[in-house]
């Protein structure tokens, strides 16, 4: 679900102002768009203490099969919901499918440019 935010007008159809703009802790950032290749990473600040590991690039899954894991390596991106322009540029989102090394099919779990991770299950 969107958030919808302030109504702009009011019940009788009068303007409304906004009362400040964007804060500093409110703004947004441009999504990382991970993509396969040699492994790069970037950390950033998020709210509080914390600090973000951001996948800028990576090339290694940790897929799990049944109760397995193993760390396999990422050879292409096969198939991408959330755009299919992604596919081509081999942008890996939570949701993509992903071709490993050893011939199977994985799809990622995880949100490699929130984390810093590709974690996947493997598919039959």
């Amino acid at each position: 679900m969107q958030y919808q935010g302030k109504s702009k007008r009011t019940k009788t159809g009068a303007r409304t102002r906004p009362q400040h703009k964007k804060r500093k802790a409110e703004l947004g950032r441009s999504p990382t768009e991970t993509t396969v290749g040699e492994p790069r990473f970037r950390t950033v600040d998020s709210r509080g203490n914390e600090k973000k590991v951001r996948a800028l690039a990576t090339n290694v899954a940790n897929v799990t099969d049944g109760g397995d894991t193993s760390r396999l390596e990422i050879v292409d991106v096969v198939e991408n919901d959330a755009n299919p322009n992604y596919v081509r540029r081999n942008i890996i989102t939570k949701g993509a499918v992903v071709e490993l090394e050893d011939g199977t099919q994985a799809r990622v779990t995880s949100r490699p440019g929130q984390n810093g991770q590709v974690n996947a299950v493997a598919l039959e």
